[in-house]
């Protein structure tokens, strides 16, 4: 009902009911009580006006029923605003375990959108319906904002950390995409579109991408900057083993834990002094300037792909054993 509204955004995602819902009952009691207000001044105003030779009336000094209704009952219908927006900024903010990870970088005047196959995108989004989407993102340049109209959710691109935002698509079609932080001359042209589609159209769609995963650049870029000479698999080198790790709790030299998520890992390989695992060396440099922000999501993503250390001992024996065998038997 409430998409209907002329020049309202429609409704395109699992939470935008619940925006608007909340939207519009907040208007509505912002509504009744400035009319409140206005009919009680026009009433009062014409009731009350100054009429020559009349007696002036006895002022009233307070009303204790009155000063408490016009307390209890503000305060009751502002608990009820509280905690239903609590809800929904929880359900905003918290995405759902088994999402559609998609990784983006604004800039002047663009928005490039990576998916963990290999397709890339800039101004354009495709996303599969009914399936919950997160996307993470940061700037390269100034403060830009990351806004979905349709489907209620926005957040901050800010330069050197990362933001996120997840909706799960209700309907197929065409949305706005824009930024909604003023970065510049051309900000009213960083706009773009999102292309909401079967599930089935958008796996065809993906599939003809060809190019290689972000765990398969982010491997690449491992091995080129020289990061598989420390952190061995086995926990050996100078660096921590990182299999396993993303998503953990890592202790650090100063005896506080970090969870290791995006942010952590991102600000390890830039500022890597910053948050040093307990037990390591100052030994790492930084790669701030030889890898862009694009390389070091595609880092991440490898390493989330990492398995534990064990299971990757594990393999590397079971991937022996055959071949001693058949070198026993070649004997």
């Amino acid at each position: 009902m409430l998409s209907g509204i002329p020049l309202f955004p429609e409704q395109a995602s699992t939470i935008a009911p619940q925006v608007d819902n909340l939207y519009f009952f907040i208007t509505a009691v912002t509504a009744f009580f400035a009319l409140l207000v206005v009919v009680f001044v026009t009433v009062f105003a014409i009731k009350y006006r100054d009429r020559t030779g009349e007696k002036v009336g006895e002022p009233i000094h307070g009303s204790i029923p009155l000063e408490i209704g016009w307390s209890i009952i503000p305060f009751l219908i502002s608990m009820v605003i509280f905690a239903w927006a609590t809800v929904v900024f929880f359900q905003i903010v918290r995405a759902p375990d088994q999402t559609l990870e998609i990784y983006s970088t604004g800039k002047r005047w663009m928005w490039r959108f990576q998916h963990i196959d290999g397709q890339s995108e800039i101004n354009e989004l495709h996303v599969p319906l009914g399936r919950p989407v997160k996307v993470t993102f940061t700037s390269e340049d100034v403060l830009h904002s990351l806004y979905f109209p349709a489907f209620r959710v926005k957040a901050d691109a800010i330069p050197g950390r990362y933001s996120s935002v997840w909706f799960t698509p209700t309907k197929t079609g065409e949305f706005h995409l824009f930024c909604a932080e003023y970065c510049g001359t051309q900000h009213s042209g960083m706009i773009g579109k999102v292309v909401v589609m079967e599930p089935n159209d958008y796996q065809a769609w993906l599939s003809g991408g060809g190019g290689l995963t972000m765990a398969a650049r982010g491997e690449q870029l491992f091995q080129q900057l020289g990061c598989v000479s420390c952190h061995l698999p086995d926990g050996a080198g100078r660096g921590p083993s990182l299999g396993g790790k993303f998503g953990e709790q890592q202790l650090l030299g100063n005896g506080s834990t970090v969870t290791v998520d995006d942010a952590y890992v991102r600000e390890s390989i830039l500022t890597p002094q910053m948050k040093l695992a307990a037990g390591y060396q100052p030994l790492m440099p930084t790669f701030q300037g030889l890898v862009n922000e694009e390389g070091v999501m595609s880092l991440i993503e490898y390493i989330k792909s990492l398995p534990p250390s064990g299971q990757t001992a594990a393999a590397a024996q079971a991937g022996a054993a055959p071949a001693a065998i058949e070198q026993g038997g070649s004997k």
